[in-house]
Formats: structure tokens, C-alpha cells, sequence
């Protein structure tokens, strides 16, 4: 384990989920509580070695359920907090998730995803991109959703986490996965003082000379719910406005693309390494935010192209949006893989070479 205190070099070898916790301590995380699940164990012990070393707070909770409210807790204060779990502890999640969307409160929440659904697998898998894009719990509501292809990604995604929860009074998703979490890499770190928090004069900090402050999400006053509704709605549509993120390799003169995220973006890029030495001018379109998801620049993609390959590590998901962005302008097909299984290299050349023969 690499002490962060100790890092002198540029570049510093770590382990993905180590990485993410890293990344919380320098985005100034002040509170920490989590439940231990794996794949995912390594953050949280992470995070009890070394937040207290920075006079911050770390909890193990006795559940998941106790992890989410002291989180909702420690925000209402004004603290920048988060939380980690892997998918059956983010489904325990799910209400505390809503109750801070509902409550306009700050959060960062970190899924490693594990094979589902039910207690499933301990392998990497991509099933909960539902629960994570379409709200999850109960209400109209959204969470960011951060999805990151690299142990570079998870730390670098986790500090701009802060940030995002900090500017839009909102619960943000790092959704990583199993893999992603245990592989070391080389990266660099985030360098320089933790970013400012920013005023929050909405936070409970005792109304000593000052008029009392509420913080809820219970509105039973006539209208009262709706206007607190919409008032999220125009939130949620200025963070499609100005947060929207993807990336695209090789497009410029594909004929064929894949969609993918995450684990499989990464695999991606060697299938379209191989298809493109043997001529196929295949390219990526990555997701960054899968919430807000860039329908917008699929959809500009989509014109140019004359196929579509999506991959995900489930039986269709993110595919749903894909469909929806295009609209039926260009033929999309589909390779999944469900329940912990991760796909080769091979998997999806051969995938590549299926669609590109009709």
C-alpha cells in the first residue's frame, strides 16, 4: 500500500480502488463511512489508515443503511463526505441516495461493481447502469454519474467529484467496477493544496445569532413538492448543459464505431487497435458522464457512420440510451456480457468483424 504522505516521484504505482480513496483525501474529504463488501475492501481500508492520520473522520458503520444516513448527516453540516459500497451494499444505499438528492445535499458515492443481480458474484460487472443513470431509489431525481476506464480515471474522477457534488448541491457517482478497482497502474497524482469548499450557506451549523435554517425533503404543503420538483429539474438541466463528457478515438474517418464504458472502453481500444491493422476504419465513443449521458455527440457520430457496436458487461443498459440518442439513423448491435464475465480482446473483434460483413 503507498503511503500518500511519502509519494516524492511524478508518477506513483497504486491500486485502483487505493487510487480512488487517495483522490478523496486530496479533494478534501473530511468524512468517511463505509461497510466492507468486496471488491471493493481496499478503499475503505485505505481510508482507515490514512484519514485519520489527516485529522478526518473515518467509520466503519455497523450497515450500509447506517453508512448512507451518517453521510446525509455530515453533509447537512456542510462537510465534504462520502461513501463506497459494491452493487448489493449500493442497492441498501438507494433510499438514503434519494433522501440526499431530495434534501439538495452534497455526497460522493463510490459503486465497485460485482456481478448481480441478487448477492451474484464477487467478478466485475457493468449491471448497475440502470440504478445508477435512472435515479435508483424512489422520486424524480438524478445523480452525476462519473465512469471511469483507468486506475488514472478513479483518482482523478474522484477529486472532480467533490467538486461537481460542491457546485450543484447533488449526490455524484463514481461507478468503477471490480476490475478496475483491484489492477495497478501507474499514475500521477493530484497535486497541490485540497480544492476550497466552497460557502455553503445553506449548511446547519446552530443558529447562534443568526435566523434558523431548514433542510428536508418532505414538502406537504399544497404545490410545495412540485415547485421543489421542477427547481431540481432546472438543476438537472444545467448539469446536462455544462457537465456532459465523452471521448472518441479514431472516429475521424470510421465507418464503423464502438460504444462502450468503462472497463470495456479500455478493452475496446485494443479490438480497434487490431481491426484497424487489418483495414477497418472502426473507432470509440466513450461515455464519460453516463448521467448526463452525451446523447448530443452520438448522435453528430451517428451521421458519419454506417455501424454501431455497443459493449457492455451486462445484457444491455447503457444500450438503452444509445438507441434513444440515435433514434434508428444508424444500425445498432449489441455484444453483453452479464454476470461477472469480462470480455477479451478477441470477444469483441470478433464481434467487430460480424457486423462489418452484413
Amino acid at each position: 500500500m503507498t503511503k500518500h504522505k511519502n509519494i516524492t516521484s511524478a508518477r506513483v504505482l497504486m491500486m485502483g480502488n487505493e487510487a480512488v480513496g487517495e483522490g478523496a483525501i486530496r479533494a478534501g474529504c473530511q468524512c468517511y463511512f463505509g461497510y466492507p463488501i468486496t471488491p471493493q475492501n481496499e478503499l475503505t481500508a485505505y481510508m482507515a489508515k490514512h484519514m485519520p492520520e489527516h485529522g478526518r473522520v473515518f467509520i466503519q458503520s455497523e450497515s450500509e443503511l447506517a453508512a448512507i444516513s451518517m453521510l446525509f448527516g455530515a453533509s447537512v453540516t456542510g462537510a465534504r463526505a462520502m461513501t463506497s459500497s459494491s452493487s448489493p451494499g449500493i442497492s441498501l444505499k438507494q433510499e438514503g441516495i434519494s433522501y440526499l438528492a431530495g434534501a439538495r445535499l452534497p455526497a460522493v458515492i463510490v459503486n465497485a461493481q460485482r456481478g448481480g443481480p441478487g448477492l451474484g458474484s464477487i467478478d466485475p460487472s457493468q449491471g448497475d447502469y440502470f440504478q445508477a443513470t435512472k435515479g435508483g431509489g424512489h422520486g424524480d431525481y438524478h445523480c452525476i454519474v462519473l465512469a471511469p476506464a483507468s486506475v488514472q480515471d478513479m483518482h482523478t474522477m474522484t477529486v472532480d467529484a467533490f467538486r461537481l457534488a460542491d457546485r450543484y448541491r447533488t449526490p455524484v457517482m463514481v461507478l468503477t467496477d471490480g476490475r478496475l478497482g483491484q489492477m495497478m497502474e501507474p499514475i500521477m497524482l493530484h497535486k497541490g493544496p485540497p480544492p476550497s469548499v466552497p460557502a455553503k450557506p445553506w449548511a446547519l451549523t446552530g443558529a447562534k445569532n443568526r435566523d434558523p435554517r431548514s433542510i428536508r425533503s418532505l414538502f406537504l404543503t399544497e404545490g410545495g413538492l412540485e415547485k421543489h420538483n421542477l427547481i431540481l429539474q432546472d438543476i438537472y438541466q444545467q448539469i446536462a448543459r455544462t457537465e456532459t463528457r465523452s471521448e472518441e478515438i479514431l472516429t475521424r474517418d470510421c465507418t464503423c464505431a464502438i460504444a462502450a464504458w468503462g472497463t470495456c472502453a479500455r478493452i475496446a481500444k485494443e479490438a480497434i487497435r487490431q481491426a484497424r491493422a487489418r483495414g477497418i476504419k472502426v473507432g470509440l465513443f466513450r461515455p464519460i458522464t453516463l448521467w448526463p449521458f452525451p446523447s448530443q455527440a452520438l448522435v453528430t457520430l451517428g451521421k458519419r457512420i454506417k455501424n454501431l457496436l455497443v459493449v457492455e458487461m451486462n445484457t444491455g443498459q447503457m444500450l438503452e440510451d444509445v438507441k434513444l440518442a440515435v433514434q434508428g439513423r444508424v444500425p445498432v448491435h449489441f455484444s453483453g456480457f452479464p454476470g461477472g464475465r469480462v470480455p477479451t480482446v478477441t470477444n469483441i473483434y470478433e464481434a467487430l468483424i460480424r457486423i462489418t460483413k452484413k
